[in-house]
């Protein structure tokens, strides 16, 4: 008798009793036993299989093995311990042969049902979100970004009141054609990472440029600010150190955090007792961070920077500004809330991106203290591990960081037109959330409601999108409408008109 392991079971290969002599036999019969089955609870439970075990024997199992009809006569001979031998040899044969024929089938039904499982599970929480309300749908547009776009299935040109296109230098002449010259001149993208052999001049010319402009010591570029904010945090901060985060910080924020070994402080948005509170209490760390967005993009509200670095500098605290939405465009000249509100010189680290106002294609970027970049150059994982920015991206960002620092006349426009929509919406009856921002969220409350409003923003030729949970808190569902510094005049009242008609249909106006 053989003993062999079937996966996480012993399982027991022995001849029939009494066999008759080999040559007279032109099969083998077989019986297999679990050691353990449902069916005696008394033997020993086998360990549980892992995922790569064949499925287990519970129930015994005949087989019958055909054989050679008849040995040659030199073998009739074979003492006992020769006809042992072969019964032991047959054994392991025919246990190969099982061992083969239960791992296949039962493994592939297993992974089988387990898809099948998942499938399950997913459709079941995708109908939540449908029932919820809170089903996205990605509108196909099929033109060029702007103020005017054309929509996969609308007839017409559609107004655009939800692109972060703030400036309106996704499709400026002069950007695009940077664009194609760095796209001729320097290829279509490094295959690589920066360090391999990803660098080319025009990612230092940039990084440069964008240090200029912030008025900073140096900067470090990254395929999003995303990945720079998830590069900062853990890079920079240790198990001695403390971060201090408003708690409608964006996700990017958040889940940066989220990586770093640093204590944790989570203070009220915008309350300025709170975070004293908690710097107080963090006091006893190393270093002490305190995070924030300059303008939080889903209400539109502008972080009190000057509150902020006033307890930042009386608790010793350093203090980081993510910029994403005011980087172009807040600010007599664009530089950002830090410059809006008069305390360049006090924010030590900034986070923005090139892919809203400076524009719009992608990428992001790092611009503080030297010694900050180089250490991000050496440790920030986002940057050590992602290609390098394409050139074309490259080129557009340059350019229009050159537009920028030109002229300030686009960003004093954006004043006016911001102050008009705000006032003719409230004016009719609804609730703009912030103040002073070209965000300007048009609180509903219900994720349905927003949903339908917005679906029929777009047969009047609007187009807005409703945000919902898990965008936003439960509850707070809204249509995020954002002003450009290409709508005209005429654009924004007839937004304003689309949305009291379709108010008023939704019950959302009286």
């Amino acid at each position: 008798m053989g003993v062999w392991w079937f996966g996480p079971r012993r399982t027991f290969l022995r001849p029939v009793d009494s066999p008759p002599r080999l040559e007279d036999r032109s099969s083998v019969d077989l019986q297999i036993s679990p050691l353990w089955s449902s069916a005696d609870p008394t033997r020993p439970r086998p360990p549980v299989p892992g995922p790569a075990s064949p499925a287990p024997l519970t129930r015994p199992l005949s087989l019958r093995l055909a054989a050679a009809a008849r040995p040659p006569a030199r073998h009739q001979s074979r003492p006992p311990c020769a006809w042992a031998r072969g019964r032991e040899l047959g054994a392991m044969w025919a246990g190969r042969v099982l061992h083969a024929a239960l791992s296949g089938g039962p493994r592939g039904r297993r992974a089988q049902s387990a898809l099948a499982q998942l499938r399950g599970i997913l459709e079941e929480e995708l109908e939540g979100i449908r029932g919820a309300g809170t089903w996205k749908s990605e509108r196909v547009i099929t033109s060029r970004q702007g103020p005017r776009i054309h929509v996969d299935g609308v007839s017409g040109g559609i107004l655009n009141f939800c692109a972060n296109n703030y400036l309106g230098l996704s499709s400026h002449p002069e950007v695009i054609q940077a664009g194609l010259q760095a796209l001729e001149e320097f290829g279509a993208g490094l295959s690589s990472v920066r360090f391999i052999c990803g660098t080319q001049s025009i990612h230092k010319d940039l990084e440069a440029k964008i240090a200029q402009f912030h008025q900073r010591e140096d900067a470090i570029l990254y395929p999003s600010c995303f990945d720079a904010n998830a590069g900062l945090f853990e890079a920079l901060l240790t198990p001695e150190d403390a971060v201090l985060s408003d708690e409608l910080n964006h996700a990017s924020i958040i889940d940066g955090i989220r990586l770093c070994k640093a204590h944790k402080y989570r203070y009220r948005h915008l309350d300025m007792a709170d975070l004293e509170a908690k710097l107080q209490e963090a006091q006893k760390h190393r270093l002490r961070l305190v995070a924030t967005d300059g303008a939080f993009s889903m209400d539109g509200d502008i972080a009190p920077l000057q509150e902020i670095c006033r307890l930042a500098s009386r608790y010793g605290a350093l203090v980081f500004v993510d910029e994403c939405h005011a980087t172009g465009f807040l600010g007599a000249t664009g530089r950002g809330t830090d410059e809006l509100l008069g305390v360049m010189d006090q924010v030590t680290i900034i986070n923005s991106t090139l892919g809203k106002a400076l524009g719009g294609a992608s990428g992001g970027y790092t611009t503080g203290p030297g010694p900050l970049v180089s250490l991000l150059r050496q440790r920030a994982r986002p940057y050590l591990f992602s290609n390098s920015l394409p050139p074309a991206v490259i080129g557009c960002a340059s350019k229009a960081l050159d537009l920028l620092m030109e002229s300030n006349a686009i960003v004093q426009s954006m004043a006016a037109k911001t102050q008009r929509f705000r006032s003719k919406m409230e004016a009719a009856g609804f609730t703009i959330s912030g103040a002073h921002h070209p965000i300007c969220p048009v609180m509903l409350g219900d994720a349905r409601l927003a949903s339908c409003m917005a679906d029929d923003m777009l047969k009047r030729g609007i187009f807005v999108i409703g945000f919902s949970y898990p965008v936003v808190p439960k509850g707070k569902a809204r249509i995020r409408v954002q002003i450009s510094a290409v709508h005209s005049e005429e654009d924004i009242d007839r937004c304003v008109e689309a949305f009291v008609e379709v108010g008023r249909l939704h019950g959302a106006l009286p």
